[in-house]
């Protein structure tokens, strides 16, 4: 995993409409990099939605939120649309950014061994380095955590 304190690795990626964006787009601001496994699964979704039902609040405090999956756009347009997500899924189908935000490699389920997308967030600071890292979260209160370890963090 990154650390604390390391340079967050840049990247551009399409979005869900496909339009590019790049971590470099926010310099300036603070942005939450969840990494997630599939788009329209049970805790994906609820982790989406959690974001979605807080994203005022991180908007409040000028915090973006970027979600990166290897689905296709398409699938990620589907996504944002049916649950009316107001930020960012980006499309990282070769797990290339995945791999450098150690957020991607072999998984096992239901006896298959295969190649995916491990459940981890990064909050990248305005000055583009990693200001927390949660590994292997739960997508329950995940949002909720982050708020409220920013709070704690600017008190």
């Amino acid at each position: 995993m990154l650390d604390v304190g390391d340079d967050a690795p840049e990247f551009e990626l399409p979005n869900q409409d496909g339009d590019t964006v790049r971590l470099s787009d926010f310099e300036g601001q603070r942005v939450v990099v969840y990494f997630y496994p599939r788009a329209n699964t049970e805790g994906c979704t609820t982790e989406a939605c959690e974001f979605r039902d807080e994203s005022p609040t991180f908007d409040e405090q000028d915090v973006a939120i970027l979600g990166i999956s290897d689905d296709p756009v398409d699938d990620l347009e589907a996504f944002a649309d049916e649950y009316d997500l107001p930020f960012d899924l980006l499309s990282d189908e070769g797990g290339e950014v995945s791999t450098l935000y150690d957020s991607y490699g072999e998984k096992q389920m239901f006896g298959n061994t295969f190649d995916g997308v491990f459940r981890n967030t990064y909050v990248v600071g305005p000055d583009g380095q990693i200001e927390a890292v949660y590994e292997g979260v739960s997508p329950e209160g995940h949002a909720e955590e982050i708020l409220a370890d920013l709070q704690n963090a600017t008190a």
